[in-house]
């Protein structure tokens, strides 16, 4: 059985605490997930920030043309992730469940290999249910 070591993506770019949210934005925009991850020198997770973070400020920010805001006054300050061990049908249950449709994949000093989202796993999942056959 696969694992999000299997279904990660691993070459993520990633933030940092001390950038400005503008910087941020345009990293999302780019790449296309719905959320990064803020890590520290040494790769280690210490935030996590979404664009639902991002909108609130950007709607307030703009309007007052406040340039300075922090990713460090935004983001999530206590982080969901996985580990890369997790079985495939593991981490599907938690995106089932749970609200993020990204997770940090860190190792157990919690330096971040990749991300897993929400619609990797459900790619993965409808493409086993396509090559299915029933004996």
């Amino acid at each position: 059985m696969r694992t999000v070591a299997d279904l990660m993506t691993k070459y993520v770019p990633t933030l940092r605490a001390d950038d400005y949210l503008t910087r941020a934005v345009d990293q999302l925009l780019s790449i296309g997930f719905t959320g990064l991850p803020v890590v520290d020198e040494q790769r280690r997770l210490v935030g996590f920030l979404s664009e639902q973070d991002c909108i609130r400020t950007l709607a307030s920010s703009s309007y007052h043309c406040e340039s300075w805001v922090r990713i460090s006054d935004i983001m999530s300050k206590d982080p969901l992730f996985v580990s890369p061990d997790l079985s495939e049908m593991e981490i599907a249950t938690l995106f089932g469940k749970a609200k993020p449709k990204v997770y940090p994949v860190v190792d157990e000093d919690r330096r971040v290999l990749g991300v897993i989202t929400r619609s990797r796993v459900m790619e993965a999942l409808n493409h086993q249910l396509k090559t299915c056959r029933v004996a």
